[in-house]
């Protein structure tokens, strides 16, 4: 059976207390203890935030635990958006030698805790570039005992798409963390496909939830708001939706499950396929006995295009034919 029990606040690992403001957790952490049906695993789950994309991830990657019939506990961690709780969060995951395993969803947990930890395997998941943020030394090449699935989407094209919805925008603003390395991965692409498409990006960088009214008033004057995989901005997605509203200058994302929360369109990765991914390969690990270290870092190798006229029109934006026949409504 497996032992899932909530505690509030942050999760005590192996009798480690840890005191972290802001920070919250769950855990079911008595040991790793073997059932009849099978040996039972602990496995840390570790996220930099709360949103929709980033809780996809987890639900993939249990659900395939479930389906293969693994035992498992999970003990739990949240940053909560706050770079320095990744540290801490990190740190007692290393002190918690009931931990087999360590799932790292989103760039900064992967970093933070790969610094922390050498002695279990990690596997990270919507992490943008994993070459780029230290982690792996190649696209072909797992790191000694981290490994996992990436976000990054070079066939997405949110610039064009923008571009595609609004023929007649000139200024795409660019909202984004600047103390998140997959958003500035991102907006380094973003500059080069608008370079072939006519449009001025204007780059807007916050470094915390609290500036992003402030970043979002600087991005008053452009023709639309494009958000990248930006995990502090999509957090608050709602809170730009509403700016966009108010000014009327509709809000496009890199993340598709923002559409649900009242962006106009995205063209993207499913995070939940791809926590799924990320579980089988925590199976070959735990299960196969298969190394961390022979399982090469996986992208997306699909888009989808995803819209909602509503959305659309809640911005006074009438999406063109041609964009409608090429996608789904969300």
């Amino acid at each position: 059976m497996k032992r899932r029990h909530a505690l509030i606040g942050l999760a005590l690992a192996a009798g480690l207390s840890l005191s972290l403001t802001g920070c919250t957790g769950t855990t079911d952490d008595p040991g790793n203890t073997d059932s009849p049906e099978g040996p039972s695993y602990t496995i840390g789950v570790a996220t930099f935030v709360d949103h929709a994309a980033l809780q996809a991830v987890q639900d993939g990657f249990t659900d395939v635990l479930d389906e293969a019939g693994i035992q498992y506990t999970l003990v739990t961690q949240n940053a909560l958006g706050d770079m320095a709780n990744t540290a801490t969060i990190a740190s007692s995951f290393a002190a918690n030698d009931n931990l087999e395993l360590i799932l790292a969803i989103t760039t900064p947990i992967a970093q933070t805790m790969v610094q922390a930890v050498q002695d279990r395997p990690i596997l990270f998941s919507a992490v943008t570039d994993p070459v780029d943020a230290g982690l792996v030394p190649s696209w072909d090449q797992a790191g000694d005992n981290i490994t996992g699935t990436s976000d990054l989407n070079p066939n997405a094209f949110p610039v064009e798409l923008t571009h595609e919805a609004m023929p007649e925008a000139t200024t795409i603003g660019i909202l984004y963390s600047s103390s998140e390395p997959n958003s500035i991965t991102q907006v380094r692409a973003y500059e080069e496909e608008a370079a072939g498409l006519g449009v001025t990006l204007k780059p807007q960088a916050v470094t915390s939830p609290a500036e992003i009214s402030v970043g979002l008033e600087s991005l008053s004057d452009v023709d639309a708001i494009l958000v990248p995989n930006d995990n502090t901005i999509v957090a608050a997605i709602e809170q730009v939706i509403s700016f966009g509203i108010e000014r009327q200058i509709p809000v496009f994302c890199a993340d598709p499950s923002t559409i649900e929360r009242g962006s106009v369109a995205a063209r993207g990765a499913d995070y939940y396929q791809m926590g799924r991914r990320t579980g089988e390969m925590a199976i070959s690990i735990l299960r196969d006995g298969v190394s961390v270290s022979a399982i090469a870092p996986e992208a997306p190798t699909s888009n989808e295009l995803f819209y909602s006229t509503a959305n659309a029109a809640a911005f006074g934006l009438t999406l063109p034919e041609g964009l409608l026949a090429k996608g789904s409504e969300a």
